[in-house]
C-alpha cells in the first residue's frame, strides 16, 4: 500500500513524503539531505527497547540517524492529530486525577 503525504515524515525537518515504492537506502530529505532510510524513521525504532529496536531478529545499528541496511525497515507512519490527541488528553488527565486531593 503506497504512503499517503501525510504518513511518513523526514525524522529532522518534519517535511512529509509520499513514496510510490519502498523507501531505498539512498533516498534523503529534499529539504534537509537526512537519510530516510533510517532507524529514525523507522516504525520499529524504540529507545526502551533492547537495541533500540522492537524488532527482535534486528542487528544492532549504532548510528540511528544514518542510512543502514537493515532488512526490517518500515517507514514510520505518522498521524496529522484528531483522534489520537483525544487518547493522550484523556490519559494525561487520568494520571493527573491519580495526585489531585
Amino acid at each position: 500500500m503506497p504512503l499517503s503525504s501525510d504518513d511518513f515524515r523526514c525524522f529532522r525537518c518534519k517535511t512529509p513524503y509520499s513514496f510510490q515504492q519502498r523507501v531505498g537506502r539512498r533516498d534523503t530529505c529534499a529539504k534537509c539531505d537526512a537519510d530516510l532510510h533510517c532507524c529514525l524513521n523507522c516504525r520499529h525504532y524504540n529507545p526502551g527497547a533492547h537495541n533500540q529496536c522492537n524488532e527482535s531478529q534486528a542487528e544492532w545499528v549504532g548510528e540511528k540517524d544514518r542510512a543502514n541496511y537493515c532488512d526490517y525497515f518500515e517507514p514510520r507512519r505518522t498521524s496529522t492529530g484528531g483522534e489520537g490527541q483525544g487518547k493522550v488528553k484523556d490519559a494525561r488527565a487520568r494520571f493527573e486525577d491519580l495526585f489531585r486531593k
